[in-house]
């Protein structure tokens, strides 16, 4: 795990200087929520927490590192659990295992409801108790429903921390029991610095940035595990030339949102506005606002399906054709222009 940003550090610290049984982190994706709720959770229930966060030395501290404390209580989607190391109840991981059913995408109701008796427990270590809900706009009314006696009424020793990046999808009745903190946008220069402190180039760094909208935990994701820099700038003309092993690295997920991307840059352009994702020197002259309308539409529709294509080569091929196409009616079509 990357070395805590300091911008979180300083949110953390604040945070911590405040009294309150529930927290509600909210912002855009990429700006920390995960990473700033667990250093919450960490300092509540460490052995020898500090105003500035927990040791990161005592069997407390340890336990959460190997994600197996008595005391906390982690909610996230089963997909999201699995990706980031946390187990899964026993029940749960068989019933995967099996292939009876595919990991939840959703927090689960019966997660919920363990959660719930979680709470009741009595302390394992003495520190109390924590729960740690990530992201939350992916409880569904029914496992919301489930939370909220508890959120409203809690046992004297739990603590709960929702980590949201849509809180407007939360139910207005989980919002008003929690106190929000909206995480704040870190100054270019300090992201900068961060990204170079985790190896990120200077120059490459600029461009991660420009990739992940200016979200630093997106771009640093980028910079290990996506398109090089040189790649991606040149990836809008690679669409334009309809070179489908621009996409041939991604997953049709990955593919999409980089496409939806280019498709916002180049709307931008059109009605005169700065682009986001790309430098504007490397975007192709951008087609009528119908023709990016109507391929935004198109892209939004394959988003709902990008995670389970029926064939991923194929819908690779077709996502650059048509994108190639839109591109082109730029310089074919006299309403290019309007």
């Amino acid at each position: 795990m990357a070395p805590l940003a300091p911008w979180l550090a300083a949110q953390r610290d604040a945070l911590l200087a405040q009294r309150g049984h529930a927290w509600l982190l909210h912002g855009p994706s990429g700006l920390g929520q995960y990473r700033l709720g667990l250093e919450l959770v960490r300092a509540w229930l460490c052995d020898s927490s500090t105003p500035h966060g927990a040791c990161g030395q005592c069997a407390s501290c340890h336990a959460i590192d190997v994600h197996t404390h008595a005391d906390l209580c982690v909610l996230m989607p089963e997909v999201d659990m699995l990706a980031l190391g946390w187990p899964l109840p026993e029940k749960a991981q068989a019933e995967i295992d099996d292939k009876t059913r595919k990991p939840s995408r959703e927090i689960r109701v019966e997660a919920m409801r363990a959660a719930v008796e979680f709470a009741q427990r009595t302390s394992a270590r003495g520190r109390g108790k924590a729960v740690l809900v990530y992201p939350a706009e992916q409880m569904n009314t029914i496992t919301a429903n489930a939370l909220l006696k508890t959120l409203e009424e809690p046992p004297g020793d739990v603590r709960f921390v929702l980590a949201s990046e849509a809180a407007h999808q939360l139910l207005p009745t989980i919002r008003s029991r929690c106190l929000g903190h909206t995480m704040a946008w870190p100054a270019q220069d300090a992201m900068r610095e961060w990204l170079a402190g985790q190896g990120v180039a200077a120059d490459a760094a600029e461009s991660f940035l420009r990739a992940a909208g200016g979200r630093p935990d997106d771009a640093l994701a980028l910079s290990r595990s996506g398109p090089g820099a040189d790649a991606w700038a040149q990836f809008p003309k690679a669409v334009l030339r309809g070179s489908a092993g621009v996409l041939a690295d991604g997953t049709p997920a990955q593919a999409v949102d980089a496409l939806q991307k280019l498709c916002h840059d180049l709307l931008a352009l059109r009605v005169g506005a700065q682009p986001r994702y790309f430098a504007a020197a490397d975007l192709p002259p951008p087609p009528s606002i119908g023709a990016l309308t109507r391929w935004s539409r198109a892209l939004m529709q394959e988003a709902r399906t990008a995670e389970h294509p029926f064939n991923a080569g194929l819908m690779l091929e077709a996502l650059v054709a048509q994108a190639r196409n839109v591109l082109h009616s730029s310089q074919s079509s006299p309403s290019a222009r309007t």
